[in-house]
């Protein structure tokens, strides 16, 4: 089973791949795929996830040009946290857990390469998500109290600061993240974002990479806290109460 799983996340990754590559220039997700260098379209012996780029050496049949690592590493990326998170007989939590993981793997791959979060991306995703957390039984109280806190939250610096502190696609996502996490798992992600945010960003102004004035995209730290609170925040509040 985790062979098929690993499977599954491949192929899973190989859509992100469309959707990161498509979504932001305002293309369809539908129809074939070409190469992005000489327009050439792609067969579906090209197009098997990884083994593709493999066999292929890692080049375009058609004009032999490199294909961005992209490819691969986010197929195996996606694969690799399928197979991670994957509870055997349990499918309305796997089919949670891998819908939250691919959301937010799109979500950091468009805010580091494009500086902005795509409704069409988080609100179909939202949708999904609070209908597979009912069917797991989880409270919508439970769920409803956190979206809103966040994506209030969000909001409020959005207004204050007039767009200057983040951006309003943060707002959804703050949204998304309190149906993903719900109450008080979404207190780890924010912590782990803005923690790690401000030590990133330390990071690049003392490197020089950035400026005081440099914007910096919110999402790309939001989405991994949220799968890191995913995956670990139960455990963490409860060594944190235990400690106090």
């Amino acid at each position: 089973m985790i062979i098929l799983i690993f499977f599954l996340g491949l192929c899973i990754g190989s859509f992100l791949n469309v959707l990161i590559c498509r979504l932001p220039g305002g293309q369809s997700a539908r129809g074939r795929s070409k190469c992005p260098r000489c327009r050439k379209t792609l067969c579906w012996h090209e197009l098997i996830p990884l083994a593709s780029f493999l066999i292929q050496k890692g080049k375009c049949r058609g004009c032999a040009k490199k294909i961005s690592w992209q490819y691969p590493m986010l197929e195996l990326a996606t694969a690799a946290l399928f197979v991670f998170v994957y509870i055997p007989q349990n499918f309305m939590i796997d089919a949670l857990m891998f819908v939250s993981i691919s959301a937010m793997i799109v979500v950091f791959m468009i805010d580091l390469q494009y500086g902005f979060i795509l409704d069409a991306i988080i609100w179909p995703s939202a949708i999904i998500i609070a209908i597979l957390q009912v069917l797991a039984g989880v409270s919508i109280f439970n769920l409803l109290p956190a979206a809103l806190l966040t994506g209030g939250f969000f909001a409020l610096q959005w207004v204050f600061s007039k767009g200057r502190w983040i951006g309003d696609g943060d707002i959804g996502l703050g949204i998304l993240m309190g149906l993903i996490l719900g109450w008080p798992n979404i207190l780890v992600a924010l912590f782990f974002a803005y923690v790690g945010g401000a030590l990133i960003s330390l990071l690049l102004l003392v490197l020089r990479k950035k400026t005081l004035k440099s914007a910096v995209p919110f999402g790309v730290f939001l989405a991994p806290a949220t799968l890191a609170a995913l995956l670990w925040g139960k455990q963490l509040i409860k060594w944190y109460l235990s400690t106090l």
